[in-house]
């Protein structure tokens, strides 16, 4: 049984009168020790899922319709108590600016204890020695004179891994990382990477890693989600995205890393940017900037189809796969 199932997720914002998708359709699975990837530009729809999972979306947005399951409860119909032992305890989340969640005005150490008091009966001498723990366990030196700290006197660097000790608190069995390294310089991120994926290893926690960079991502999900203007388009093992990517805008995400482009050379960008909620296009949202769209794909909206291991919606990967069969078929007759 999947740790966690997410089937036909649907989810809308009511701005000026009007219901807007953010997410249309999206399903997926998550299992047990698993790190998985969220990849896509700015308006994808990767942050919105990542609220959806643990029911954070704030009006005007709301979940339309859909199922998000964790070992097989329905957390979409789950009371406010309910989502509160989940929240933290089974599923917590790393956000991109670890000075959005951190109190400027508490000790780390005071925000430590509280997160775990609020969730267990122990006494703060006990409390203290976990929150103690868990900051040596994300190598933070010193911990007994960071415990002490304010926010605004520890580095960048050190304040993600003071976040990422908070999620460590209550050993939860899945951690959503959205954009956990983009505040923080090459160095840096490379560390932070390699500690979440220790961690995930050492303790047999699920991961979804929301990231726009395929090369982030290369170097710790064993799969890949790609996604488009609220759409899945694709999904598959990391390896096989990087190595073959089917859909043209997976093609574009890594046509765009800067180590794609000779020295001295552009950078390779997609053409045009992400539409807007109120101005999706008919068809494939991604035609307008796509080199191989037809008319097909400018009236109708691709399925999946199976291309080796990976599922991809696109109508040109469709067509290809017809033609190698059809090829295939002829030889044998």
């Amino acid at each position: 049984m999947n740790l966690l199932s997410v089937s036909n997720l649907n989810v809308n914002f009511h701005l000026k009168g009007q219901d807007l998708a953010a997410l249309i359709d999206v399903s997926f699975t998550l299992n047990r020790g698993e790190r998985v990837a969220i990849v896509g530009e700015s308006g994808a729809g990767k942050s919105v899922l990542g609220f959806s999972i643990v029911n954070l979306i704030d009006k005007p947005g709301y979940i339309k319709s859909g199922s998000i399951k964790l070992d097989n409860k329905e957390i979409t119909k789950m009371t406010r108590p309910q989502l509160q032992e989940v929240r933290g305890k089974r599923i917590a989340m790393i956000f991109q600016d670890p000075m959005m969640t951190l109190n400027p005005v508490l000790t780390i150490g005071a925000q430590l204890v509280e997160a775990i008091r609020s969730h267990t009966r122990i006494s703060f001498k006990d409390a203290k020695n976990i929150a103690i723990e868990k900051l040596h366990s994300v190598q933070i030196a010193s911990p007994e004179k960071r415990f002490h700290q304010y926010p605004h006197e520890l580095s960048g660097g050190m304040r993600q891994r003071v976040i990422i000790a908070t999620v460590l608190l209550l050993n939860p069995d899945i951690i959503i990382a959205d954009e956990p390294t983009t505040a923080l310089d090459v160095t840096i991120q490379a560390e932070i990477i390699q500690l979440l994926l220790d961690i995930c290893r050492n303790n047999s926690m699920a991961l979804l890693l929301i990231s726009h960079d395929l090369g982030v991502v290369s170097r710790i999900a064993e799969r890949t989600i790609v996604m488009y203007a609220g759409r899945v388009v694709e999904e598959g093992p990391t390896l096989e995205i990087i190595n073959d990517p089917q859909h043209p805008y997976t093609q574009g995400l890594l046509n765009a890393l800067p180590q794609m482009a000779l020295p001295g050379q552009r950078l390779n960008q997609i053409v045009g940017s992400m539409p807007p909620l109120n101005e999706r296009p008919t068809g494939c949202a991604f035609h307008p900037r796509c080199p191989y769209a037809t008319d097909q794909c400018r009236q109708q909206q691709p399925g999946f189809i199976n291309s080796g291991v990976s599922t991809v919606a696109c109508f040109m990967v469709e067509d290809m796969l017809t033609d190698t069969n059809s090829d295939y078929d002829e030889e044998i007759d």
